[in-house]
């Protein structure tokens, strides 16, 4: 893989849209609270009336919500697109969306768990980089600090992040960022949108996968041959992964699982679902290092 292009910074009162390109959108209140956050640091916030028209357990039908994104996209106003909610329902779009609708103009696509279907698509088909972080039923409980990231990424105030966590493997590596929810990117393997993984630092977390779950997935990625491509693993937070019965613990599995493979892993890091969603920029330049445990990334 290699680097993405990335969007031009943004500024206060420019043009954010907003699309429900995943599931129906019941966290009302929440959802709120995220569209605050953007309008009271001066950004225009456009929610379309039709944002949710529930159709089964999705934001709408997929001819819709594909229309939702491509609409955003192409508005020369636009800035930034930002995410109502994941659940589930991007990886649907992927195969009605003409990516040559697209503009080519690039601009920054937020979002995280579910929106990764959207994130890789964009870097498959468009080579444009979009922003693995908070989507808007998740960003008013960020704490101030992540939420501080997200703004000063976005707006160019900042080059580089460092994220801190416990390191362990084999020293550390340079590569290209690639992060994920873990149960969307596994499903992506054999697709047409799973990136060449060569060259990949892959920055994964999940919600409700129990250890053997993640077992079983991190297992097909090892027979698919792409764990053995990459730099290296972050891995960010796995919440409600507990279970009554016996088995491994988290830890146990990643460290059963990745530690034959030679590269640097470094493990809770402040990204993901229930806690500090560190914003990830998809297909930047990033180390990784076991030594001090943590992953950097620079424009």
């Amino acid at each position: 893989m290699q680097q993405l292009q990335s969007p031009p910074s943004i500024t206060t009162s420019q043009k954010v849209r907003v699309i429900a390109p995943s599931g129906d959108l019941r966290e009302w209140e929440r959802f709120e609270q995220g569209i605050k956050v953007w309008r009271d640091r001066g950004y225009e916030l456009v929610i379309p009336e039709d944002l949710s028209q529930p159709w089964g357990y999705l934001a709408g039908t997929d001819e819709q919500r594909c229309q939702q994104l491509i609409e955003a996209w192409n508005d020369p106003d636009c800035v930034a697109i930002a995410c109502a909610r994941g659940g589930y329902g991007s990886t649907r779009l992927l195969e009605k969306l003409d990516w040559s609708q697209l503009s080519d103009r690039p601009k920054w696509l937020i979002g995280f768990s579910d929106i990764t279907a959207l994130l890789w698509g964009l870097a498959k088909y468009k080579g444009i980089g979009g922003l693995h972080a908070p989507v808007l039923t998740t960003l008013g409980n960020e704490p101030e600090r992540s939420q501080q990231q997200l703004f000063d990424w976005l707006e160019g105030k900042v080059n580089s992040i460092t994220l801190s966590g416990e390191g362990w493997g084999n020293g550390k590596a340079t590569g290209i960022l690639l992060p994920a929810n873990l149960t969307l990117a596994t499903h992506s393997i054999g697709t047409a949108i799973c990136p060449d993984l060569e060259n990949v630092i892959l920055a994964i977390e999940d919600i409700g996968e129990a250890p053997y779950r993640v077992d079983r997935m991190l297992t097909h990625w090892r027979w698919s041959g792409h764990l053995q491509k990459l730099k290296g693993v972050a891995i960010g937070r796995f919440s409600q992964s507990e279970v009554s019965t016996p088995s491994f613990t988290m830890e146990e599995v990643w460290r059963d699982r990745l530690s034959d493979l030679g590269i640097p892993i470094v493990m809770h890091l402040p990204f993901g679902h229930d806690g500090e969603n560190t914003p990830l920029p998809v297909g930047c330049i990033a180390e990784i290092d076991t030594d001090s445990g943590t992953l950097s990334y620079r424009r």
